[in-house]
């Protein structure tokens, strides 16, 4: 009697254990970048019916799992089969209707022909090697008037995800309501973009132009011991902030709003400042940088000790995935390191 309610019970625990909610995984790993419905931010619009339509499952399973490394994209290699297929079948959601099917067949084409054509015809959007659009999808790195930047075609995680069949298909037909119109539209044969595709394939066997930068083994704060009086080291921050071309914003206590005013410690103080072109340069190549901007340095004095902190931008741009983000990071933080060197000779 006692095995027939277990039986049941087991199955009912497998069955479960096989059904992941692809909501509910959408909600916690997509939504932030690709908003609830699908509709874009940093991420790219999942719900352009174009898009859903113009690729299988097998792409964006595999675009899950892979991402686009250094272009914003995260790969989940941490989640299952079954999770990815659960966000897949999620997403599709956002557009019901027809989906499509590739052959992972190769196109055979003449590559040297395609290059001479990607040149001609592609290269404007997507870059002279096949780099993509400058900038994350959202409004401050791309014209209102599109939904979605060009994408990187030479990227490993698109090129691993992307069948020639369905880029093929995309030169064919084009991206309704993007930039992306049909090469046949343009004067291509059918041959032609079986070259252009040829080329495009050939990124995989080209080595990148940048090694990845480790990042990762940077502190996570630059921290600088002065000589000078609390009140000293302050004032030779601002110096040195004005001096390398910024403008102060603000001086205000560690423990502002965290404390009833007055009875803030005096003795810790973050100093703020900003260099307005620089500001709007690093929201355009990725706004998420607005999340530790202004610049700051934090000055503190402990039982007689002076030390100043600032947060390691390096370090900081190993959350983004943006290797075009990399660059400006490492020039702020030449620019912290100058600052603090000043501030506390």
């Amino acid at each position: 009697m006692q095995l027939r309610f277990v039986l049941p019970l087991f199955l009912l625990w497998s069955v479960c254990q096989a059904a992941p909610d692809g909501e509910a995984l959408y909600e916690q790993h997509c939504a932030a970048c690709h908003g609830s419905e699908g509709l874009g931010g940093v991420g790219v619009p999942l719900a352009l019916p174009a898009f859903q339509q113009s690729v299988d499952d097998d792409f964006l399973h595999k675009t899950i799992r892979l991402g686009r490394p250094g272009r914003v994209m995260p790969g989940f290699r941490f989640l299952k089969d079954q999770e990815i297929d659960a966000i897949v079948q999620h997403l599709r959601g956002f557009v019901p209707g027809k989906r499509a099917a590739f052959s992972r067949q190769p196109v055979k084409g003449n590559a040297a022909h395609g290059k001479a054509l990607y040149a001609k015809y592609c290269a404007a959007c997507h870059g002279a090697k096949g780099e993509g659009g400058k900038g994350t999808g959202v409004t401050f790195s791309r014209p209102r008037d599109l939904p979605i930047i060009a994408p990187a075609i030479n990227n490993s995680g698109f090129l691993a995800s992307a069948g020639d069949a369905m880029i093929k298909e995309a030169l064919m037909q084009g991206r309704e309501g993007t930039p992306m119109i049909s090469f046949l539209k343009q004067g291509m044969t059918e041959q032609d973009i079986n070259d252009v595709v040829a080329y495009v394939r050939s990124f995989e066997k080209q080595p990148p132009d940048e090694k990845p930068i480790e990042f990762e083994k940077e502190p996570l704060t630059l921290v600088y011991d002065s000589p000078h009086s609390f009140e000293q080291t302050v004032e030779k921050v601002k110096q040195a902030a004005v001096g390398m071309n910024f403008r102060i914003i603000r001086v205000q206590t560690l423990e502002d709003g965290l404390q009833a005013k007055g009875e803030e410690n005096s003795k810790q103080v973050i100093v703020y400042f900003c260099n307005f072109q620089l500001l709007n340069q690093a929201l355009a190549v990725d706004p998420r940088v607005g999340l530790f901007l202004p610049c700051r340095v934090t000055v503190v004095e402990r039982a007689g000790k002076v030390q100043l902190y600032a947060i390691n931008p390096k370090r900081l741009s190993v959350l983004f995935n943006n290797n075009e983000l990399n660059k400006l990071c490492t020039g702020m933080y030449d620019t912290y390191v100058t600052i603090l060197e000043e501030a506390s000779l």
